[in-house]
């Protein structure tokens, strides 16, 4: 199709939402993607091909979805708001390869969801325009599940992408920063103006690629204590590490002391400056004592 008459734009989805008498949901975080040249930059990094599944969790109107499904093996898309069932079937018509379930991503076991898809020469991939409100519970329900992700494709909000690239030492790294990056090799890939959105939201948004086949280079004894470790060391930013590790699990500030130091650690460090390793280190150490 000629780039002078791409197949998404406002007036078009604007249109599409008419014909089935649906107006958009704030508690639901609908903003549509209706930049045809996005969706196809956001189509081409998941490079989807004849061996790709894609998981996609909110497809709202269905314009990303066409995108994907027209060199995907198959698009597994999942969609809270039940109102959009004619919508996407409209949208969606002609595409066999599509299957939608209407439900709750966070209440959705995921692994049953897919299990029919995969088999070993299926390459898994995730991508969504991830609502604002529910981001982060979404990308860890999805990166912590067992299923055999190769990349993800995510839009989200411009400060959340800020948070998911950062590096030790910014006031961007955080709890969300070690999350990802623990489990992926994290790359901003483009920023997306509000004016490329209906309705437009009143913020600037990012897409970020996570390429799953290249995780971090670390030893975690336990995983449900690293993150515990992490969000205790982040609880309070502006203090100490000692501090924060001592009010945050609940254990005297001799015992911290003695395990930080042990861990190559300064006391009096901030959470924000330390690394993956760093963490990894502390939480091979922790003091069950």
């Amino acid at each position: 199709m000629p780039e002078s008459q791409p197949r998404t734009n406002a007036a078009s989805t604007k249109d599409l939402l008419h014909r089935h008498g649906f107006y958009t949901k704030k508690q639901f975080g609908q903003n549509f993607l209706v930049n045809d040249r996005i969706l196809q930059q956001i189509a081409d990094a998941v490079q989807p091909d004849e061996d790709t599944v894609v998981l996609e969790v909110g497809p709202g109107s269905g314009a990303l979805t066409v995108h994907l499904a027209e060199t995907a093996k198959r698009v597994v898309a999942i969609e809270k708001d039940e109102s959009l069932r004619p919508v996407l079937a409209d949208a969606l018509q002609g595409y066999a390869n599509v299957d939608v379930t209407f439900a709750d991503c966070l209440e959705t076991n995921l692994g049953e969801l897919m299990a029919p898809y995969l088999d070993a020469s299926t390459k898994l991939v995730f991508a969504a325009n991830l609502p604002y409100y529910i981001t982060t519970p979404i990308l860890f329900q999805v990166l912590e599940s067992s299923l055999p992700l190769t990349r993800a494709v995510v839009m989200v909000q411009k400060e959340v992408a800020d948070r998911m690239v950062a590096t030790p030492g910014g006031k961007d790294y955080g709890v969300l920063s070690v999350g990802i990056q623990y489990r992926a090799t994290v790359k901003r890939l483009f920023t997306v103006p509000p004016s490329a959105f209906l309705p437009q939201p009143g913020v600037d948004s990012a897409v970020v690629l996570l390429d799953c086949t290249v995780p971090v280079d670390v030893h975690v004894d336990d995983e449900q204590l690293f993150f515990r470790v992490v969000r205790a060391a982040f609880s309070t930013r502006r203090k100490t590490l000692l501090n924060a590790l001592s009010n945050g699990l609940g254990k005297s500030k001799d015992v911290c002391r003695e395990w930080i130091v042990t861990s190559g650690i300064q006391p009096e460090a901030r959470a924000e400056t330390l690394s993956i390793h760093q963490f990894a280190e502390l939480a091979n150490r922790f003091p069950h004592a």
